[in-house]
C-alpha cells in the first residue's frame, strides 16, 4: 500500500524548487508563483487520499500549479497584459540553456543568490524559495523572529519585482559573485539537517545533509580553486562522519565527547582531513569555513576527547572571531576555553554575551554545563530550565532534562 503522506512529502522535496522556478521565470512574480505552487500542494493532499497518487506526482503537481496560477491571473484585472502570456503555460516550456551548471537544483540556488540583494536576504529568499525551508526554521537559523524573517523575505521580493532583476541562470562568469550566497544556503541547509529546530521533525534530517554535502561536491567541480567551497564541503564531511553516534537508541542527543567514535565514519574523516590538509597547504589565508573545518580535524584526530589537543581548537577560535565577531563563534570559543583554562574562566566569557544570545537555548546549556562543573546547582537548574524552554526538538529537551535532574 502506497504511503500518501510519504509521497506528498517526497513530491514537494523534489518538485517544490522546479514548479516555483518554473512560474517565477514566466511571470517574473515570485508571490504568484509560490501561492500557486501551495495551492498545488495543497489540492494534493485533498486528493491524492482519495484519487490515489498519480503515476507522475511530479506533472500533476506542476499542471495543477500552472493552472493555479492562470486562474489568479484571471482574476485580477491589471494584469490583462500577461493574460496571453498565461495561456503559454498551457504549453510545454521551451528550454532554456542550461549555463554551466547541469543540476537543476544548485542552478536554482545559484539563480536565486542574485548579488543584487543583500547577503541575508538572498540566503533567506533562496532557503524559502529552493531548499524548502519553513519560515519558523529560517528564522530559528538567523535566530531572529518569525515576523521579522517573513518581512525580509516579502521585502527581497519586493526589490526583485521593482528593480526588474532577471531571473535567469547565472553564466560561468557569475559564479564567483554568487557562491558565498550559495555556500551560506547549503550551511544552513546542512545544519537543519544534522540538528533540526523543530519540535516535531527527527533530530537528524539525513535527506537535507545528503542534499548539501552533494551540491558542496558539485560546486567543488565547478571551481576547484576556490578554498572555502572546499572547506565547506570538509566542514560537511567532517560533521556527517560523527551523524550516527549523534543520537543514543533511546533518541537522546550525544555531545561530542560521550559519543562513540568507533561508529564515526572513517572514509568521510579522511576525505576531510584530505581537504583541510590541501588548503593549508596552499598557503592562502583560509576563510570562515575552512577555519571551520580546521576546528572539526582537530576533533576527529583525537581518539578519545581527552587526546584532544584544546590549545589548537582555541587559537583556531581566536582566528575565526577576528573573521566573524559573532556571539556564535565567541560562544563556541568559551566552550573549547573551559576545557583548556577551567569552567570559572569560561563562564566569564559566557556570560559576557547575555544580552546578545537571551534567546538562543545553546547559550542557557552550555551556561548550565559550566554551572553545574563548579558545583553550583541551583542556578544550573535554572538555566537547564531556560535551555529546555527554548530547545527545539525532543532529542535535545531530553538530554537537558535528564543534566537537570541529575543536579544535587
Amino acid at each position: 500500500m502506497i504511503d500518501v503522506q510519504a509521497a506528498i512529502t517526497r513530491a514537494h522535496h523534489e518538485e517544490w524548487a522546479r514548479v516555483v522556478a518554473a512560474l517565477t521565470r514566466r511571470f517574473g512574480d515570485l508571490d504568484i508563483a509560490e501561492e500557486a505552487a501551495a495551492e498545488a500542494f495543497a489540492t494534493a493532499v485533498e486528493r491524492w487520499p482519495v484519487d490515489g497518487v498519480p503515476p507522475n506526482p511530479g506533472a500533476w503537481l506542476t499542471t495543477t500549479a500552472r493552472r493555479k496560477a492562470i486562474d489568479r491571473i484571471r482574476r485580477e484585472n491589471k494584469r490583462d497584459d500577461k493574460h496571453k502570456e498565461a495561456r503559454l503555460l498551457y504549453d510545454d516550456d521551451p528550454p532554456e540553456p542550461l549555463g554551466p551548471i547541469d543540476d537543476e537544483r544548485l542552478r536554482l540556488i545559484f539563480t536565486c543568490c542574485h548579488p543584487a540583494l543583500a547577503v541575508e536576504a538572498r540566503v533567506a529568499l533562496t532557503l524559502r524559495m529552493v531548499a524548502g525551508l519553513t519560515v519558523p526554521e529560517i528564522a530559528r537559523a538567523f535566530l531572529v523572529q518569525e515576523s521579522a524573517l517573513g518581512q525580509r523575505i516579502t521585502r527581497a521580493k519586493a526589490k526583485i519585482k521593482a528593480a526588474r532583476i532577471p531571473y535567469r541562470v547565472p553564466s560561468a562568469q557569475d559564479l564567483p559573485t554568487r557562491v558565498s550566497g550559495v555556500l551560506a544556503v547549503l550551511y544552513l541547509v546542512f545544519n537543519e539537517g544534522y540538528l533540526a529546530t523543530g519540535p516535531d521533525t527527527d533530530p537528524v534530517r539525513g535527506d537535507l545533509t545528503a542534499e548539501a554535502i552533494r551540491l558542496a561536491r558539485l560546486i567543488r567541480a565547478l571551481m576547484p580553486a576556490d578554498g572555502e567551497v572546499a572547506g565547506l564541503l570538509a566542514l560537511m564531511l567532517l560533521i556527517e562522519a560523527r551523524r550516527t553516534a549523534r543520537v543514543s537508541a533511546s533518541g537522546e542527543l550525544v555531545a561530542l565527547d560521550e559519543q562513540d567514535r568507533g561508529a564515526w565514519d572513517t572514509a568521510l574523516i579522511a576525505e576531510g582531513h584530505r581537504l583541510v590538509r590541501e588548503r593549508l597547504a596552499s598557503g592562502v589565508a583560509p576563510g570562515r569555513y575552512q577555519i571551520l573545518a580546521a576546528i572539526n580535524a582537530v576533533h576527529t584526530s583525537a581518539r578519545d576527547t581527552r587526546d584532544t589537543d584544546w590549545s589548537q581548537v582555541v587559537a583556531l577560535y581566536d582566528q575565526l572571531v577576528r573573521l566573524d565577531p559573532s556571539p556564535i563563534v565567541a560562544l563556541n570559543r568559551a566552550i573549547a576555553l573551559a576545557e583548556l583554562d577551567g569552567p570559572q574562566v569560561a563562564l566569564a566569557a559566557v556570560d559576557r554575551l547575555e544580552d546578545k544570545l537571551a534567546g538562543y537555548h545553546p547559550y542557557h546549556a552550555t551556561r548550565a554545563d559550566l554551572l553545574r562543573r563548579l558545583g553550583h546547582s541551583r542556578e544550573a537548574r535554572a538555566a537547564y530550565d531556560r535551555a529546555i524552554e527554548l530547545a527545539g526538538n525532543t532529542a535535545e529537551t531530553t538530554v537537558l532534562t535528564r543534566r537537570r535532574d541529575q543536579l544535587g
